[in-house]
């Protein structure tokens, strides 16, 4: 297992030596290592068994972030001004200083500023920005907890900065831009009204792709390693003592502690 702890300075050390460390953030807790180190990145791939298809964040502060990108469109710099720090990802065209192992080998790359207090100390005091996607293993449900990052994927990381539990509990929205068009690639934690009232109506496309324009795009992605059977009555289903039950509305004749209401 890992070394939990809240120390930056220790973050720090890690990452200058192109190891891995688990950042809270407002939205998940990612897994992160210098963005500009293609060894560390790769690092971060191997951990998470992640195909090296699907493109990585960078993660940096407000005044450090636009740095890594060649060129920012009028919208998204009115998104950026509204929303970071914040679950807010920009896919933008990349700099030549990031690596073609961050972007997967996409000519735009994903950059964003968290809005986590412990973790924009820590990229304040830093030169390079951090990949950090998720830190789970491909295809898992994100971490939200110090604890969760230890459990899934405790031997892979070198330090798990403790910053709590997230906030949001999602990932960040991500939006791109084709033609001068904004496009939201990922449904997260910044809704569609909050965008379209910065700069006016936007497209989804949040389509599953084998070739992603921007993480989370994949058909696997996110999911738990339970099945999940959607009914309109429970007297369909057949009880069994490991089932558990997510309910809108009256509560139903099994164990209480096997139930939990949404509404």
């Amino acid at each position: 297992m890992s070394i939990i702890g809240n120390s930056i300075k220790e973050s720090i050390k890690f990452l200058e030596d192109g190891g891995l460390v688990g950042i809270p953030t407002e939205t998940v807790y990612g897994l992160a290592a210098n963005g500009l180190d293609a060894n560390a990145v790769l690092k971060i791939f191997a951990a998470k068994k992640r195909p090296s298809f699907d493109p990585l964040i960078l993660h940096s502060t407000s005044d450090k972030i636009f740095n890594w990108v060649r060129e920012i469109p009028a919208p998204a710099k009115k998104l950026a001004e509204a929303f970071w720090p914040g679950p807010l990802t920009l896919i933008l065209p990349k700099s030549d200083k990031v690596p073609f192992e961050v972007t997967s080998g996409l000519d735009t790359v994903g950059v964003r500023v968290p809005n986590h207090a412990l973790t924009l100390e820590l990229l304040q005091k830093i030169n390079f920005p951090l990949a950090a996607p998720s830190a789970n293993p491909f295809g898992y449900i994100s971490p939200t907890t110090a604890l969760h990052v230890n459990q899934q994927l405790g031997d892979e990381v070198n330090y798990i900065l403790d910053g709590g539990a997230c906030l949001v509990g999602i990932e960040s929205t991500i939006v791109g831009f084709e033609n001068n068009e904004a496009i939201i690639y990922r449904l997260g934690g910044l809704s569609v009204d909050e965008i379209e009232a910065v700069i006016g109506k936007v497209k989804i496309q949040n389509n599953q792709a084998s070739n992603p324009k921007a993480p989370g795009m994949i058909a696997v992605h996110y999911a738990p390693k339970k099945p999940l059977i959607l009914v309109n009555d429970f007297s369909e289903v057949k009880d069994e003592p490991n089932n558990a039950y997510l309910i809108f509305g009256e509560k139903i004749n099994v164990d209480f502690e096997r139930q939990f209401f949404l509404s």
